[in-house]
């Protein structure tokens, strides 16, 4: 599980260290919101498939725990990135303040080549910008990891409460997983049975249906050559579930809602491949709120469950997990 969470954060570090030899050059108080916007552009899909993939994993079931059972899941959700999530638009990233002779630069999951770029202050393009006497500069926006497809680990333990009502918590504590990089993990979700409330329908129909909502907190620091960053990414979700279970079989499909918003911070004098902040950076990335649908399939073998489903969102994600359970 570490070793998984070091690939995909490993291409953060390299986004912070890239371009060692160029030479510093400061970016004016006034060209910090677009170049927030550039930094926001190459990491959109990261906490994108992020949010997506912690929203997965929260059911195989409709079916609430009985009061006191309980279960313990291990769930990988490999969040499938499609080939527009693999470049962005530098003129609508980067306006007419950083510019490039190509139009389209990767993005954290692109390619591996680096984009040439150059700095004009203020989006004066003769390099002076008359009004503050001050000289642009050339940095490299860094190639991506050239990945398509995110693995995200789940470790879940869910308990039975009253009123046919489960209970599920996910918790990482912060951990070192290599190279100044630390994350940690912390979420809680519940489902509640509906056809306790509707016994005409749950008599009609052999099957459970249920409302599951979840919450999760993602924190990721990174440290490199002094500078401290920060992603902390927070995802919801709400869906009704439906579940009918033949034998040892249990088929299962659910339609839901999902959210995601992310948080980029730094240190002041952050470098970004040549360019020198002086203040610290907050960025607040664009929320990501979505619908979402999945279809899967549970075994059960005594006290022994395999999962997989498929979900269908902005990127579709696919999903195994195994673990026990007490119902």
């Amino acid at each position: 599980m570490k070793k998984i969470l070091f690939i995909i954060l490993a291409s953060s570090v390299s986004f912070l260290s890239y371009s060692q030899s160029i030479t510093a050059t400061t970016i004016l108080n006034e060209d910090i919101n677009q170049a927030g916007k550039l930094i926001e552009a190459y990491f959109t899909p990261m906490t994108k498939s992020f949010g997506l993939g912690l929203n997965n994993g929260w059911y195989n079931t409709a079916k609430p725990h009985s009061l006191g059972g309980f279960d313990l899941t291990f769930t990988v959700n490999t969040v499938i990135i499609p080939k527009s999530a693999k470049t962005f638009n530098i003129q609508d990233a980067g306006g007419n303040i950083f510019v490039s002779n190509e139009t389209k630069a990767s993005t954290i999951f692109g390619n591996n080549d680096g984009t040439e770029m150059t700095y004009y202050p203020g989006g004066n393009s003769g390099m002076i910008n008359p009004q503050f006497g001050f000289i642009g500069g050339e940095f490299n926006m860094p190639g991506g990891f050239n990945t398509s497809i995110v693995p995200i680990p789940i470790i879940q333990a869910g308990v039975g409460l009253v009123k046919k009502t489960d209970l599920s918590v996910r918790y990482m504590p912060m951990l070192n997983i290599g190279n100044n990089i630390n994350v940690n993990v912390f979420g809680i979700g519940l489902r509640h049975d509906l056809l306790q409330w509707i016994p005409i329908v749950g008599d009609a129909f052999p099957m459970s249906l249920s409302l599951q909502g979840g919450y999760t907190n993602l924190n990721t620091e990174v440290k490199v050559s002094g500078q401290k960053t920060s992603l902390n990414t927070k995802t919801t979700t709400i869906n009704l579930i439906a579940s009918r279970k033949i034998l040892m079989i249990t088929g299962y499909a659910g339609i839901g809602y999902s959210s995601t918003s992310t948080t980029f911070t730094t240190d002041a004098k952050f470098d970004l491949g040549g360019l020198e902040f002086d203040e610290k950076l907050s960025i607040d990335f664009e929320s990501n709120n979505k619908f979402r649908a999945n279809l899967g399939v549970r075994f059960n073998i005594t006290l022994l469950t395999i999962q997989a489903d498929y979900t269908i969102a902005e990127y579709h994600t696919a999903s195994l997990g195994l673990g026990v359970s007490l119902r």
